[in-house]
């Protein structure tokens, strides 16, 4: 989680926003790292901590939403959204 969480890197990861497959690579790479981990386990841990795949091609949490106002963008919450389960 804490690696969805960073901002990717360009340069470093190769892309401005994580994907499965990007979020693999950093992961399989990275020193600490799980060598072996598959895209279905990144896509099940992120589901299971209440993340889904946006129509802006980026994580977000079930029921929130940035809103563009006046006074800049803010973060909206929708008390009666509840997670999806499987």
């Amino acid at each position: 989680m804490r690696e969805v969480r960073r901002a990717p890197d360009r340069e470093q990861d190769g892309t401005a926003t994580w994907s499965l497959a990007t979020l693999q690579r950093a992961l399989r790479q990275a020193p600490d790292g799980l060598p072996t981990v598959s895209t279905f386990t990144i896509w099940s841990v992120l589901h299971e901590s209440g993340l889904r795949w946006g129509k802006d091609r980026s994580w977000c949490e079930t029921g929130t939403a940035l809103r563009k106002r006046k006074s800049g963008t803010v973060l909206v919450t929708d008390p009666d959204a509840v997670p999806q389960k499987n």
